[in-house]
């Protein structure tokens, strides 16, 4: 995504997030499954740093930031409404000193531009690829910034494999009207990043297809 493409979407997401916001987290914790289980699994090296592609309002940053004290994170987001309620959540919770925070567009993003970084340890994108249109760009963006021994982190909705069909048909139409939309691609678009930056890939569906998790680990 780039030019007006990245406005449009800045403005979009401004637009369904700037009241959402401020109930986003009370109420994402009812079906956003798997994103404490992916926090677990970051483990940075001490010192390490962690970048989250899309933070929105840095509740998954935070909680990274509190179970690896010793790491260093970094996130951005493409709403300026989302970061704002972001900064505010950090300061509250005294890690303005271990987090930092940016705007930046997923589908084209620099982490030596936002943060000054060269590489990082660790990236995760949790439910932010069923949200953005360059979904695909922002994985490989993401594999490319990983230091070696790096791995990128990934859950977001999978395709309901092992669930009743009408639950899917219903919660995928609900998930529609927000902008939200699962990628049926992912295992394969994962396959093929994997084989161009000669990546691991480990892919595994959580309750019965409801969600997907992958990793991508650079040797």
């Amino acid at each position: 995504m780039s030019g007006n493409q990245g406005g449009d979407q800045k403005s979009l997401m401004d637009d369904v997030y700037g009241l959402h916001r401020h109930f986003y987290d009370f109420t994402r914790k009812f079906y956003l499954f798997g994103r404490d289980r992916l926090v677990r699994r970051l483990a940075p090296p001490p010192g390490g740093t962690v970048l989250e592609v899309g933070c929105g309002t840095a509740r998954n940053l935070i909680r990274a930031a509190q179970k690896w004290p010793n790491a260093r994170f970094h996130g951005f987001d493409i709403s300026e409404a989302m970061l704002d309620t972001a900064r505010k959540s950090v300061a509250k919770k005294g890690l303005s000193d271990k987090i930092t925070l940016a705007q930046g567009d997923a589908g084209n993003f620099d982490i030596q531009t936002l943060f000054g970084l060269e590489k990082v340890d660790r990236v995760f994108m949790s439910y932010t690829l069923s949200m953005i249109p360059p979904w695909q760009e922002a994985i490989a963006l993401g594999a490319a910034a990983l230091a070696p021994g790096g791995s990128l982190h990934i859950v977001d909705f999978g395709q309901y494999e092992r669930l009743p069909g009408f639950a899917k048909r219903l919660h995928f139409k609900s998930l529609n009207d927000f902008h939200v939309f699962p990628r049926r691609e992912l295992p394969a678009v994962l396959k093929r990043i994997a084989q161009e930056q000669d990546l691991g890939l480990e892919f595994t569906p959580l309750y019965r297809g409801y969600a997907w998790s992958a990793t991508l680990r650079r040797a």
